[in-house]
Parts: C-alpha cells; structure tokens; sequence
C-alpha cells in the first residue's frame, strides 16, 4: 500500500511593498472605479484590451501592510471607465460553438445528444451503450429539426 503523500508547504517569499510594480489596495479600502474582472463581467463589461491597474491584497496579507501581497487569492483590479461593453458573438460563431458541443456530448453508437459532455475519449459511447446503465429520460434531448440544430 503506497504511502500518502505529504503536501509541501509553499515557501512564502516577502517581497517589500516598494518593489511591488502595481499598486495595492486593501480589502473593503478599494475605490469604486476600481473592479475585478468578475465584477466587470457582472456589469456587462470587459477590461477592452486594458491591463490591470491594482492589486487587490488577499485577507492573510491584511496585517502585514509593509510586504507585498503574492498569493494566489490576491485579483487583479481594472478601471469601470476604460472598460467596454462585451462582445456579443455573431450566430455563424454560435453556430460552431453548438456543433463543437454536439461533438462532445453526441453518443456515436446511438446518436442521442446528452446535455452533459460524454467521457467519449474513455468510454466511447454514452453510459447506456457501454454498459447498459439506463439514461434518464431528462438527461437527453429528442433531435432536432433539421430546420434548427442550435441547442440554447
């Protein structure tokens, strides 16, 4: 029986705050022209091409104000005022999106479209053909017309 692994713990590197390239902004002291990506896509928004400004520092970093936040839950902190409205795409890209999804979750043995991706890469097939484990009738949809194949 193998033994478990012990995790390594991550050496944390202090880097002084003067050598920080952004600047840091604590939490609950942040601007309200400053936002993460989450909260632009929220709005509607994207950062339109424009690199973060700011550092939001990470909650373990709030009572070390002099170093320099480099964990992984730190975000990265982009201006509302340069950021555009997203892009909505075009029904040929939706088109290729939803073939690319039928791909993925079309049985070929079968040919049911599942709405879920199918393990075809290690199974190649859908549960019910592989081993003859029953599908829920609301797993799957019935075919399309041929009219319109777009599954959203």
């Amino acid at each position: 029986m193998p033994r478990p692994r012990k995790r390594r713990r991550r050496e944390a590197t202090q880097v002084p705050r003067s050598a920080a390239r952004l600047p840091e902004v604590d939490w609950r002291a942040c601007s309200d022209d400053l936002v993460t990506r989450r909260q632009l896509r929220d709005q509607g928004l994207s950062p339109g091409g424009h690199g973060p400004v700011a550092v939001l520092r990470c909650k373990a970093c709030a009572h070390r104000p002099q170093w320099s936040c480099i964990h992984p839950t730190r975000a990265w902190l982009y201006r509302v005022d340069l950021a555009r409205p997203k892009r909505t795409p075009t029904l040929a890209q939706e088109e290729a999106l939803d073939r690319a999804m039928a791909a993925r979750q079309t049985c070929p043995v079968c040919g049911r479209r599942y709405f879920y991706c199918l393990p075809l890469k290690t199974l190649g097939s859908c549960l019910e053909c592989h081993d003859g484990t029953p599908a829920a009738a609301n797993s799957y949809c019935l075919p399309a017309p041929a009219a319109h194949r777009l599954a959203a």
